[in-house]
């Protein structure tokens, strides 16, 4: 064997060397970077459905849980609240709930699966500002003498009613936002999974 041809075998051999080392590093450094693509814990936590006990809730009161870092309502509407919907259908500008603000099973007037219990996400729809219940009706609502019950953007003003239809001539261009959910059991319910996916 010449001394090129140990050369060309030296060169071959380290070459190859060369070559695996890189790609054992190039291995090394991809497989943290790809992990850190997926999300973490936390972050699967924070996307996760959320449950929501309704036991305890009483006719009229409403309470919040928080979904997606955003404020979730569940409203108990009493028999006086889901009849003042019908007062309200000539004033809303989406009586009949035909924008996309709700999964199809909540496009009905109450806007709900189960017309006693609103679940609405309590984001104005104008400028992501957190409306304010006003559940009483009449003058002692503050509101005038034919309000009907709802909620009130202190921001800007748009007025939304125990649906959370908006109010027509209003800076909100759309109803309140109804989650993705499903009731697991009579008063159970679990909020961003419908078991439509």
């Amino acid at each position: 064997m010449s001394v090129d041809q140990k050369m060309d075998s030296s060169r071959r051999t380290l070459l190859l060397a060369t070559s695996a080392a890189g790609g054992v590093a190039a291995v090394a450094t991809a497989v943290p970077f790809v992990a850190s693509l997926t999300p973490s814990e936390r972050a699967k936590a924070a996307g996760a459905p959320v449950e929501v006990d309704v036991s305890k809730l009483a006719p009229g009161e409403m309470m919040t849980v928080e979904w997606r870092g955003k404020p979730v309502w569940v409203l108990r509407r009493t028999p006086e609240m889901l009849a003042s919907l019908d007062a309200t259908d000539a004033r809303v500008s989406d009586p009949n709930s035909d924008k996309p603000m709700q999964p199809d099973y909540a496009k009905n007037k109450h806007r709900s699966i189960k017309p006693e219990y609103l679940v609405a996400v309590g984001i104005c729809t104008h400028l992501g500002c957190s409306p304010s219940e006003k559940f009483k009706m009449g003058a002692e609502s503050g509101m005038g003498a034919d309000w009907q019950g709802g909620f009130l953007c202190p921001c800007h003003g748009s007025l939304f009613d125990l649906a959370g239809r908006v109010y027509s001539s209003m800076p909100a261009p759309d109803n309140l936002e109804v989650p993705p959910h499903q009731y697991l059991a009579d008063s159970t319910i679990l909020v961003g999974e419908d078991g439509k996916a």
